[in-house]
């Protein structure tokens, strides 16, 4: 009898009908595949059955974030070649696992992986998945509110450690790959607030403050009075901290509180960075029509949002399995086209985009290896699974940035008056001079 490793290989190429492009390592120590590669790990019977359960993505999460799956060596190496093999293949290449098991050969395999994983009881899942009832009221304050908590609350000596001192949880701003991460967040903060025009004396609402860079950084450097708002409680106590040890409390206010809850405006400038992605599709309208309320005509949105490629059938898209169950809680992307038209909806006038993706993907690779760098002491903050969830996902995101799945964007728009006079300049992008 074949060994494990040799076996879950055949099994895996029938399945996908292609050669499989990393190395399996099994729970027997049996490995099969090409040397010099990645290996993925199957550490025990457990991961197996928790494929079967739930075939597909949301079961390959589980495995991993359980330590039942693992990858040793180049993590990039192992998604970006996975990812051509199953994610990114034309549709006509792909074979689905129900015409896999119209193939005699197949189905023997299957019945052999079903003896292989041992006693069939499903697995229950990580404690790091997020539980929930349905999805029928999905971004209400409430569960905006769960959502939030789940994926920022675990604790800021975590995400100081793999931000760094920046604490800024969003794209940053290169000059060159060789720049560091806290001076290309500082340049991201500088660009915002260049884009809005701040000025000493004006008002700017921070909507999703997460730990007051912004904030902190308006008030600082441009003399604004500002109000951040937050669902995060661990968020709120950080910049309120970072915000009096600044000696800023009397231009800084940290609230935890809902933007829809808003309701001392008008303000001059409003920025919204890496917190629409929360919104939903449903609320989209509602959100943008919210923060046009809240500015004085002539005042400014900077809008930086992640966005998803178009998809031929709008009405297809899926929220990845993944992202949902253990990163991002109920978060959707839209194609930037989308989100501009229902600003536009909302009665901005969109004035500028900027597309900034590769950024992102130096981002997300510097926060990685602050991570893998202090892993053992990663460990004594969170859980195992909830370190090897943020590192998977930071990974794969860069590939995703990279390979152009996904972009992101800051779009600056206006809340022009009747009259007409925006207040921009005549020369476009004057904030990069």
């Amino acid at each position: 009898m074949q060994d494990a490793a040799q076996r879950l290989k055949n099994l895996a190429e029938q399945l996908l009908g292609a050669e499989l492009p990393v190395r399996l390592r099994a729970w027997d120590g049996s490995e099969a595949g090409p040397p010099d590669t990645p290996a993925l790990v199957v550490r025990n019977r457990r991961a197996l059955r928790r494929l079967l359960w739930k075939p597909g993505e949301l079961g390959l999460a589980r495995a991993w974030v359980a330590g039942d799956l693992d990858v040793e060596g180049d993590l990039y190496e192992a998604l970006e070649v996975m990812a051509g093999l199953i994610w990114e293949r034309p549709d006509e290449e792909r074979r689905s696992l129900v015409e896999a098991l119209k193939d005699p050969e197949v189905r023997g395999a299957a019945r052999e992986l079903v003896k292989l994983a041992g006693p069939f009881l499903p697995p229950a899942p990580p404690a790091e998945e997020m539980r929930r009832r349905g999805r029928l009221h999905l971004h209400t304050k409430g569960t905006d509110k769960q959502a939030i908590s789940h994926h920022y609350d675990v604790g800021n000596d975590f995400y100081e450690l793999v931000l760094g001192p920046s604490m800024v949880y969003s794209c940053a701003y290169w000059e060159s790959p060789e720049s560091t991460l806290e001076s290309a967040q500082r340049d991201k903060l500088e660009l915002i607030s260049r884009k809005l025009d701040l000025k000493p004396g004006m008002r700017l609402l921070d909507v999703g403050c997460g730990w007051g860079s912004m904030a902190v950084h308006a008030a600082r450097e441009h003399g604004v009075s500002v109000v951040g708002v937050t669902l995060s409680q661990e968020q709120a106590a950080f910049a309120r901290k970072r915000v009096a040890d600044e000696g800023l409390t009397d231009r800084v206010e940290i609230r935890v509180q809902d933007y829809r809850d808003v309701r001392d405006g008008p303000y001059d400038a409003i920025s919204s960075i890496g917190m629409a992605e929360h919104v939903g599709s449903a609320r989209y309208l509602e959100y943008a029509t919210d923060l046009y309320a809240l500015l004085k005509p002539g005042g400014r949105l900077l809008n930086h949002q992640i966005a998803r490629r178009p998809q031929e059938d709008e009405s297809a898209y899926e929220v990845d399995e993944f992202i949902d169950a253990y990163v991002f809680p109920d978060g959707e992307l839209a194609p930037v086209g989308t989100t501009a038209g229902l600003l536009e909806r909302a009665g901005f006038e969109v004035r500028d985009v900027e597309a900034i993706r590769e950024h992102y993907a130096l981002t997300l690779r510097h926060w990685v290896r602050n991570l893998e760098a202090r892993w053992k002491e990663a460990l004594k903050l969170v859980s195992p699974g909830r370190a090897r969830i943020w590192r998977l996902y930071m990974a794969a995101s860069a590939l995703s940035f990279e390979r152009n799945r996904i972009g992101v964007n800051q779009i600056l728009a206006v809340k022009t008056p009747v009259s007409g006079a925006s207040g921009m300049p005549l020369r476009a992008r004057t904030w990069n001079v």
